[in-house]
């Protein structure tokens, strides 16, 4: 447990993405961006699709968080991620590739496939983003791997 700091735990259905100590968890809820310190108030509130942050020292650890709920106690944040993804997991060229597909293919579907369409776009978009972060700043080897068979 964190004297000063919270204890976070992300998580997907498929596996554990970290765990570990953080100064500040950035998050985007259904509502907006949240931001969790130490001695927050309890909550739970659902998460949106978008980039997840969480600071610890000089570190930064980003994730793309597509939907799920978090729980978060003064001294501890979980994270129960719908689907997630470590920044240094998101292949780039791929994630332009599925961008590129979904715009073309927005313009062209019918109606009743547009909300699937736009979903593949934002996904895409978040997946880019937080790859984007990856490339501006290196993994440290501290970086949780749990449960991914590294």
């Amino acid at each position: 447990m964190c004297v000063t700091g919270l204890k976070l735990t992300i998580v997907s259905p498929e596996r554990e993405l970290y765990s570990g100590e953080a100064d500040i968890v950035l998050a985007p809820g259904v509502d907006g961006q949240l931001g969790i310190l130490p001695h927050h108030a309890s909550l739970i509130t659902e998460l949106a699709e978008g980039e997840l942050c969480a600071r610890a020292g000089a570190e930064e650890y980003y994730f793309a968080i597509h939907g799920g709920f978090m729980h978060v106690l003064p001294d501890e944040v979980i994270v129960l991620a719908d689907v997630a993804e470590r920044a240094d997991e998101i292949d780039a060229a791929r994630a332009e590739a599925a961008r590129q597909r979904a715009l073309e293919l927005l313009s062209k579907a019918p109606p009743e496939e547009r909300r699937l369409t736009e979903l593949a776009l934002r996904r895409s978009r978040v997946r880019l983003k937080v790859a984007r972060r990856r490339r501006r700043r290196p993994v440290p080897p501290s970086y949780s791997g749990a449960g991914d068979g590294e």
